[in-house]
């Protein structure tokens, strides 16, 4: 009998969760955020998939909504503009040369970058998680 309580808690626990979860993914709290797949796709050329390493892309980025900021190790780039939606938040930015777009599933965590230049672009996925 105990073990058929803890199972029933188990399977109840995510559903309960659930609102907390996606309250973390809503811009109202800071972010790190871990690519954990690169694709590069040069223009002309077939796209390759690898790690954010084989792009020189970090390993880590902070997401600091209060400054409007996506801090990396190296640099920090202003966040020009954030929409949120019932689904997701969309960033999008310039650094460099690139225009870039950071998508987080408010749900879940989970996250897109795409970082464009005329000759090509480049398309992350990985996860975030509250600081």
């Amino acid at each position: 009998m105990h073990r058929l309580t803890a199972l029933s808690l188990a399977a109840l626990l995510p559903a309960t969760l659930a609102p907390v979860w996606a309250g973390d993914f809503d811009g109202s709290k800071n972010l790190i955020c871990a690519p954990v797949q690169a694709t590069d796709c040069p223009m002309g050329t077939e796209c390759v998939a690898g790690t954010p390493d084989d792009i020189a892309f970090p390993a880590f980025i902070r997401i600091d909504f209060v400054n409007k900021a996506v801090i990396g190790p190296e640099r920090t780039t202003a966040i020009r503009h954030l929409e949120k939606s019932d689904t997701q938040l969309l960033l999008q930015g310039t650094e460099e040369q690139f225009g870039w777009t950071l998508a987080v599933v408010q749900e879940s965590g989970k996250m897109a970058i795409t970082l464009a230049h005329g000759g090509g672009a480049f398309v992350l996925f990985g996860s975030c998680t509250p600081l």
